[in-house]
């Protein structure tokens, strides 16, 4: 893309989010928070994208949820750059118009897809190869943007290993 692009969502109460407008968001937050909240979003989309490009991976997108703390301050709340939350591609597979391989939960959503499934709850049950194969995109995302293993990471936080 030749800029990075700014889509406003507001968080549904059921389902998906829901993609608003400008104008609904301003409407929502009023125009000064709406511009803060677009700054912050492409800032941080930027500085994550070049990052990882640095490492082979694109950023292909990314959501950010925000809040207000009680001094009015816009914060980052939840989940923040990871595969649930973005889109990773290696860089190195990538072709315009391609769905390239990724690191993050599509893998599982592509399964899903051939599955005979009405989206509705309880999901199916993910084969072990389904797991594994998550598994692995996200402990390769984690190591290539790390530049390190991810069991040292698992032993730096003293989480053990079965």
């Amino acid at each position: 893309m030749p800029q990075t692009l700014f889509t406003p969502s507001t968080k549904a109460t059921e389902g998906h989010d829901e993609n608003i407008t400008p104008a609904q968001g301003m409407e929502l937050v009023g125009e000064q928070r709406y511009r803060e909240l677009e700054r912050a979003s492409i800032a941080l989309y930027e500085r994550a994208a070049a990052s990882a490009l640095e490492q082979g991976i694109i950023l292909a997108d990314t959501k950010f949820e925000f809040g207000i703390d009680r001094d009015g301050a816009l914060v980052v709340g939840d989940e923040v750059l990871t595969p649930d939350s973005s889109r990773f591609w290696p860089a190195d597979s990538y072709a315009p118009g391609s769905s390239p391989p990724s690191f993050d939960k599509q893998f599982v959503r592509d399964w899903l897809e051939t599955q005979p499934w009405d989206k509705t709850a309880p999901g199916p049950e993910l084969p072990d190869e389904v797991r594994d194969g998550t598994a692995a995109r996200y402990r390769e995302a984690f190591e290539r943007l790390a530049e390190r293993p991810f069991a040292s990471y698992l032993d730096e936080m003293g989480v053990s290993r079965a």
